[in-house]
């Protein structure tokens, strides 16, 4: 992340007012410098992306978590272009709506020689085009004379790697790393390596073509004469783990490649086209953004969690992207399911909070977790994956009517819900509780994963083992889900046992869970099964799966819309009025897109939908705000004021998986979407559209080997549907109670 420097000035700064050290936070990711003057953008393909600036620089300016990135390792830390010496001028600087490639439009500064100008500003056009392909981040320089006489430029490229772990980017510190080997220059090659404490030879191939005039250790340079509108092209390719003696591809090549594969990667998904054209934009960029996240696993494609700082699998962020996007794209989860299973622990292991069943959180391939300096090589400190991953099953299988992946499946629900019996519940209270094996894993294991996010009212925090108040509900849900399976593959008893614990969990939680002086379920029950008495936005995960009574449904739902949470943008992680509240928390005041779309679709589930409206107009009035129309990770939780956008949080990712499908899961919350295989059946219950939106158009909506598509209008507070087109035997129905 962002690391500190020293700045040298002339004024002298008082010394600071607190000299006491703060406790630091494991895995916390540090901001130590304001932002710079030159805002980053990413790509990605595969295990590998690039966190570049405007300018298509990489580590030209301070700080930041500048370069291309590989399987958790940083293979490129500086690559800066330079005309004559000078960094050149920006004029302008776009990603392509697929997140494909990013073009940069620059210009040479005046440029003097022995005080006079020898070659204006505006003279010389520079165009950068920069993509990801198979390990390999390609760049093309577009260089051309728009003068009217002959012009001699030194174009030079200053590179350089440190091969850092990514959690060393973040901030971690190290006490010993591996040996940074000689680099290795050829006539139009250079390579960089490493060779890292766990013994793995790490290589950057940089190739450049043609030839430069002079090559080294450090940077390339070239030596131009353009003739008056002449142009020229040069190429550079930098190869994470690179093959020695192989050359990259081509550039055209590559670049058509990763159009081809984009597209791809989003063909199966439904297409959402709207009256309001910033909502369109909104969409596209949500859908491009998934589609960039969605990387090619041996188990299928998989939404890796976020850039820059979680390009991996997580398996709580998987799974939730997945329920977002089951809608329009079931692919996502069947995919994110057989991920899942296929690494689902066997075994107890402390080192990774493992046990028999349970799922994985997270998994990592850099040095540090090869030497277990952090815990997430296959790491499965996640309460809520396990719960999670037997309830996406569940929804898959009733959404698609796919039992051939079920039955495949099944042996990993089993296990699943053996953990969640067994050791996921060490007391038999028969609520789901976590603690940490070892002092290296996370301390909380929720989705409010950071060290203080559970508290009591006081703002003392919690002591485990924790039963959080979503997990109970997950579990709930899981086993419901878990009994549909069951009968359908003719597990009858299976399938009674499971409902009948699912009632008895809820009963259960109800009578230790809420809190009627709070109006809403506690955060949680510490170890020694005390209430966290915090109004929280768990809360509202509780109405997503369905296990609270429709009465105190509303007063929760009441709660979450009263000042104290909704910001006008979205709804807190916590109320204003709690001891430990901060909107610019990660935890605890935050507004998180992801969050606010699993409670909106708890308020449709219980047929609020005035509160959908709601969030899903402060989420897209944030949205508009937002560079590229992005959802970021979250945003600061400040009230919402008039004329002015929303207060981003520094070190959020941008794209993150579960933001970027917020979009699809609120539509899905208005809309009312329910797919019923067995009849081929696409219902919508009690739809209805924000105010924002007149007329929606859904394309391209598939059931089983059918799809259709739609047009729906907004006429007041109804909704009429049309069918537009459909192929196979579908139905659609709407369905008002």
């Amino acid at each position: 992340m962002l690391r500190g420097h020293t700045l040298t000035r002339d004024v002298p700064f008082p010394a600071p007012a607190v000299a006491e050290a703060v406790v630091e936070t494991p895995f916390y990711i540090p901001a130590t410098s304001p932002s710079t003057t030159r805002p980053r953008c990413t790509l990605k393909h595969g295990d590998t992306f690039a966190v570049l600036d405007k300018h298509g620089d990489i580590g030209a300016t301070a700080e930041g978590p500048d370069g291309v990135f590989h399987a958790d390792t940083r293979y490129l830390s500086r690559l800066e272009l330079l005309i004559n010496g000078m960094q050149p001028l920006l004029l302008g600087s776009n990603i392509r709506d697929d997140n494909s490639v990013l073009t940069v439009d620059l210009t040479n500064p005046d440029f003097y020689l022995n005080k006079k100008l020898v070659l204006p500003k505006d003279t010389v056009h520079v165009v950068r085009t920069i993509f990801l392909w198979q390990k390999t981040a390609h760049q093309r320089l577009g260089i051309q004379n728009h003068g009217d006489l002959p012009v001699n430029l030194t174009v030079a490229l200053a590179f350089g790697n440190d091969f850092a772990d990514l959690f060393e980017v973040r901030g971690m510190r190290r006490e010993r790393r591996g040996l940074m080997r000689p680099p290795k220059v050829g006539e139009q090659d250079v390579v960089l390596s490493y060779e890292g404490l766990d013994r793995r030879l790490r290589q950057t191939l940089l190739f450049f073509d043609p030839a430069p005039t002079q090559l080294g250790a450090t940077a390339a340079s070239y030596n131009l004469t353009l003739q008056p509108g002449e142009r020229c092209a040069l190429f550079v390719a930098a190869e994470c783990d690179a093959e020695p003696h192989m050359r990259p591809a081509p550039f055209r090549r590559g670049m058509h490649s990763t159009f081809r594969a984009i597209k791809t990667s989003t063909q199966a998904m439904a297409t959402v086209e709207t009256s309001n054209v910033m909502f369109n934009r909104m969409m596209c960029r949500s859908a491009a953004d998934l589609g960039m996240l969605l990387t090619q696993t041996p188990e299928g494609a998989y939404p890796y969690a976020g850039i820059p700082w979680y390009s991996t699998t997580f398996g709580r962020d998987g799974i939730i992207t997945a329920m977002q996007m089951l809608w329009c794209d079931p692919g996502i989860a069947k995919g994110v399911l057989a991920r899942l299973a296929a690494h689902q622990a066997k075994a107890d292991d402390p080192d990774d909070d493992a046990q028999p069943g349970k799922i994985l959180h997270e998994m990592r391939y850099g040095e540090m977790a090869a030497l277990r300096e952090v815990p997430f090589g296959l790491y499965y400190g996640s309460v809520d994956s396990t719960p999670l991953f037997v309830w996406l099953a569940g929804l898959y299988a009733q959404r698609t009517g796919d039992f051939e992946t079920l039955r495949s499946l099944w042996p990993h629900i089993e296990a699943a819900l053996g953990w969640i019996d067994g050791p996921g519940d060490p007391d038999g209270d028969g609520f789901v509780e976590y603690y940490r094996m070892t002092e290296q894993g996370l301390a909380n294991q929720g989705w409010k994963d950071s060290q203080d996010a559970i508290f009591h009212a006081d703002g003392q925090l919690a002591e485990g083992p924790i039963a959080l108040a979503e997990v109970q509900g997950y579990v709930y849900a899981a086993k419901l889900a878990a009994a549909y399976c069951a009968r359908w593959l003719g597990h009858g008893a299976r399938a009674e046992a499971l409902e009948q614990a699912a009632v008895q969990l809820a009963k259960r939680f109800e009578e230790t869970f809420w809190l009627p002086e709070l109006g809403t379920y506690a955060l949680a029950l510490d170890g020694r099964k005390q209430p966290c008495a915090v109004r929280s936005s768990n809360a509202g995960h509780l109405l997503f799966c369905g296990m609270v009574q429709p009465e105190r449904a509303k007063q929760v739902t009441d709660g979450l819309m009263r000042p104290q949470f909704f910001t006008g943008w979205g709804i807190r992680t916590v109320g204003r009025e709690e001891a430990r509240y901060n909107p610019m928390s990660y935890h605890n005041g935050s507004v998180w897109p992801h969050d606010n779309a699993l409670i909106a679709l708890g308020f449709a589930r219980y047929g609020f939908k005035s509160a959908v409206d709601r969030v899903f107009k402060g989420m897209f009035d944030a949205a508009s705000y937002m560079e590229l129309t992005r959802l970021p990770e979250l945003f600061c939780g400040f009230r919402r004021a008039p004329s002015q956008g929303p207060t981003l949080y520094p070190v959020a990712c941008a794209p993150q998986a579960w933001a970027s499908a917020t979009p699809f899961a609120l539509l899905e919350a208005s809309l009312g979407m329910e797919f019923e295989p067995a009849t081929s059946e696409v219902r919508l219950r009690n739809p209805g559209l924000p105010p924002f939106l007149d007329e929606v158009i859904l394309r391209n909506l598939r059931l089983d080997r059918s799809s259709v598509d739609l047009r729906l209008r907004r006429h007041g507070d109804e909704v009429s549907v049309q069918v537009l087109r459909s192929e196979g035997r579908v139905r659609v129905s709407a369905v008002y109670s």
